[in-house]
Protein backbone atom coordinates (compact mmCIF):
# COMPACT_ATOMS: atom_id res chain seq x y z
CA UNK A 1 0.00 0.00 0.00
CA UNK A 2 1.04 3.44 -0.84
CA UNK A 3 2.19 5.92 1.72
CA UNK A 4 0.13 9.20 1.55
CA UNK A 5 1.73 12.28 2.42
CA UNK A 6 -0.39 14.12 5.18
CA UNK A 7 -1.79 17.83 4.28
CA UNK A 8 -2.95 20.58 6.80
CA UNK A 9 -6.45 19.44 6.03
CA UNK A 10 -5.67 15.74 7.83
CA UNK A 11 -3.81 17.71 10.57
CA UNK A 12 -7.32 17.08 12.43
CA UNK A 13 -7.36 13.63 12.13
CA UNK A 14 -8.21 11.91 15.65
CA UNK A 15 -8.15 8.30 16.73
CA UNK A 16 -9.80 6.69 19.95
CA UNK A 17 -9.32 3.15 21.16
CA UNK A 18 -13.08 2.86 22.10
CA UNK A 19 -12.40 -1.02 23.95
CA UNK A 20 -9.08 -3.17 24.09
CA UNK A 21 -9.78 -6.24 25.99
CA UNK A 22 -8.64 -9.92 26.22
CA UNK A 23 -11.55 -11.21 28.15
CA UNK A 24 -15.49 -11.73 27.09
CA UNK A 25 -18.32 -9.68 28.95
CA UNK A 26 -18.51 -12.68 31.67
CA UNK A 27 -14.46 -12.97 32.17
CA UNK A 28 -13.62 -15.49 30.12
CA UNK A 29 -10.44 -15.37 27.92
CA UNK A 30 -10.72 -14.91 24.14
CA UNK A 31 -9.61 -17.99 22.84
CA UNK A 32 -9.50 -18.06 18.99
CA UNK A 33 -11.08 -20.86 16.81
CA UNK A 34 -8.55 -23.36 14.92
CA UNK A 35 -8.92 -23.37 11.13
CA UNK A 36 -8.47 -20.07 8.57
CA UNK A 37 -8.98 -17.04 9.83
CA UNK A 38 -12.22 -15.04 8.34
CA UNK A 39 -13.30 -11.84 9.90
CA UNK A 40 -17.08 -10.90 9.41
CA UNK A 41 -18.20 -7.18 10.04
CA UNK A 42 -22.10 -7.02 10.33
CA UNK A 43 -24.71 -3.98 10.69
CA UNK A 44 -27.93 -4.93 12.78
CA UNK A 45 -30.37 -2.40 13.33
CA UNK A 46 -33.33 -3.38 16.21
CA UNK A 47 -36.47 -1.93 16.39
CA UNK A 48 -37.98 0.05 19.94
CA UNK A 49 -39.31 -3.23 22.12
CA UNK A 50 -37.41 -6.18 20.11
CA UNK A 51 -35.23 -8.58 22.10
CA UNK A 52 -33.04 -11.03 19.83
CA UNK A 53 -33.20 -14.79 20.39
CA UNK A 54 -31.44 -16.39 22.87
CA UNK A 55 -27.56 -17.18 21.26
CA UNK A 56 -24.07 -18.50 21.63
CA UNK A 57 -21.18 -17.03 19.33
CA UNK A 58 -18.60 -19.58 19.24
CA UNK A 59 -16.14 -17.28 18.60
CA UNK A 60 -14.91 -13.93 20.15
CA UNK A 61 -16.20 -10.71 18.61
CA UNK A 62 -17.04 -7.19 18.99
CA UNK A 63 -20.14 -4.49 18.65
CA UNK A 64 -20.03 -1.30 18.54
CA UNK A 65 -23.37 0.98 19.23
CA UNK A 66 -23.70 3.35 16.48
CA UNK A 67 -27.15 4.41 18.17
CA UNK A 68 -29.71 4.37 20.55
CA UNK A 69 -29.07 1.68 23.81
CA UNK A 70 -29.02 -2.21 23.80
CA UNK A 71 -29.42 -4.24 26.98
CA UNK A 72 -27.46 -7.36 26.76
CA UNK A 73 -28.85 -9.93 29.40
CA UNK A 74 -26.86 -13.56 30.50
CA UNK A 75 -28.90 -16.26 30.27
CA UNK A 76 -27.51 -18.52 33.04
CA UNK A 77 -26.99 -15.78 35.94
CA UNK A 78 -29.93 -13.24 34.84
CA UNK A 79 -27.28 -10.58 34.88
CA UNK A 80 -27.84 -7.49 32.17
CA UNK A 81 -25.73 -4.83 30.55
CA UNK A 82 -26.75 -1.91 29.16
CA UNK A 83 -24.86 -0.29 26.67
CA UNK A 84 -25.34 3.70 25.18
CA UNK A 85 -24.20 5.40 21.65
CA UNK A 86 -20.82 5.31 21.41
CA UNK A 87 -19.45 2.37 23.19
CA UNK A 88 -18.38 -1.05 22.63
CA UNK A 89 -19.64 -4.03 23.38
CA UNK A 90 -17.49 -7.32 24.14
CA UNK A 91 -20.16 -9.98 23.54
CA UNK A 92 -19.00 -13.33 25.73
CA UNK A 93 -18.67 -16.37 23.94
CA UNK A 94 -20.15 -19.52 24.30
CA UNK A 95 -22.52 -18.61 27.21
CA UNK A 96 -25.99 -18.09 25.87
CA UNK A 97 -27.23 -14.47 25.65
CA UNK A 98 -29.45 -11.77 24.05
CA UNK A 99 -29.76 -8.19 23.51
CA UNK A 100 -33.10 -6.21 23.29
CA UNK A 101 -34.54 -2.52 23.37
CA UNK A 102 -36.09 -0.60 25.26
CA UNK A 103 -38.03 2.72 24.17
CA UNK A 104 -35.53 3.06 21.67
CA UNK A 105 -34.39 1.37 18.84
CA UNK A 106 -30.28 0.94 18.31
CA UNK A 107 -27.93 0.18 15.42
CA UNK A 108 -24.63 -1.48 15.75
CA UNK A 109 -21.38 -2.55 13.89
CA UNK A 110 -20.34 -6.30 15.00
CA UNK A 111 -17.02 -7.44 14.00
CA UNK A 112 -16.63 -11.31 14.26
CA UNK A 113 -13.03 -12.73 14.63
CA UNK A 114 -14.00 -16.45 13.41
CA UNK A 115 -13.18 -19.21 10.97
CA UNK A 116 -13.87 -20.11 7.43
CA UNK A 117 -17.17 -21.45 7.17
CA UNK A 118 -18.33 -20.85 10.58
CA UNK A 119 -22.04 -19.50 11.44
CA UNK A 120 -21.67 -16.00 13.67
CA UNK A 121 -24.10 -16.72 15.89
CA UNK A 122 -25.87 -20.28 17.05
CA UNK A 123 -29.74 -20.05 18.03
CA UNK A 124 -30.22 -22.05 21.63
CA UNK A 125 -32.83 -25.16 20.43
CA UNK A 126 -36.13 -23.66 19.80
CA UNK A 127 -35.14 -20.17 18.94
CA UNK A 128 -35.09 -18.68 15.50
CA UNK A 129 -32.00 -19.53 13.35
CA UNK A 130 -31.88 -16.06 11.75
CA UNK A 131 -32.36 -12.20 13.64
Amino acid sequence: MAQQKSTSEESDVQAEEILSTCVDLNGNAYRYPAGKAQLSVMRLSLPPHTALPWHTHAMPNIAYLLSGELTVEDKETGRTHTFYAGQAINESVNSAHRGYTTGQGAELVITYAGVEGQTLTDPLPGEPEEF
